[in-house]
C-alpha cells in the first residue's frame, strides 16, 4: 500500500460491497418473486439501474486508480460515483460518503504521484 491513497481504497472498496448488494438485492428479489410483486420488483430495478450501472463503472476506474496509481482514474471513479448518486437520489446516504471518500482519494493519490516524480 505504499505510495497509495488509503482514503481510494476505502472508498472504492466500499462502492464495491454496495455494488455487490444493490445486484444482489435488486436481482435477486425479482428472480424470487411472481405475479403483482415480480412486476413491481422490475419496475424499482429499471429505476435504480443507472444508479448501479454508474456505481459499477466507477468501481471499475477506482480499482484502476487504486492498482495503477492513477490520478485521472480516481477521479473518474469519483465523478461517476457523482453521477449515480445523482440518479437515484433516494440513495444519497450510501452514495455520499462514498463519492466524497473518492475525492479525497484522488486528491490523495494526485499528491502522492507529484511527491514521487
Amino acid at each position: 500500500m505504499k505510495n497509495r491513497s488509503k482514503c481510494l481504497f476505502i472508498a472504492t472498496a466500499l462502492a464495491t460491497i454496495y455494488v455487490i448488494y444493490l445486484i444482489s438485492y435488486f436481482f435477486g428479489t425479482t428472480a424470487s418473486s411472481e405475479g403483482a410483486e415480480a412486476v413491481g420488483g422490475a419496475i424499482a430495478t429499471v429505476l435504480v439501474l443507472p444508479h448501479i450501472v454508474m456505481f459499477l463503472i466507477g468501481v471499475v476506474f477506482g480499482w484502476i486508480g487504486v492498482i495503477a496509481k492513477k490520478a485521472w482514474a480516481a477521479l473518474v471513479g469519483a465523478i461517476l460515483y457523482a453521477v449515480g448518486t445523482f440518479f437515484f437520489l433516494a440513495y444519497f446516504m450510501f452514495g455520499v460518503p462514498i463519492l466524497v471518500l473518492a475525492f479525497v482519494g484522488y486528491s490523495n493519490q494526485k499528491r502522492l504521484n507529484k511527491a514521487n516524480s
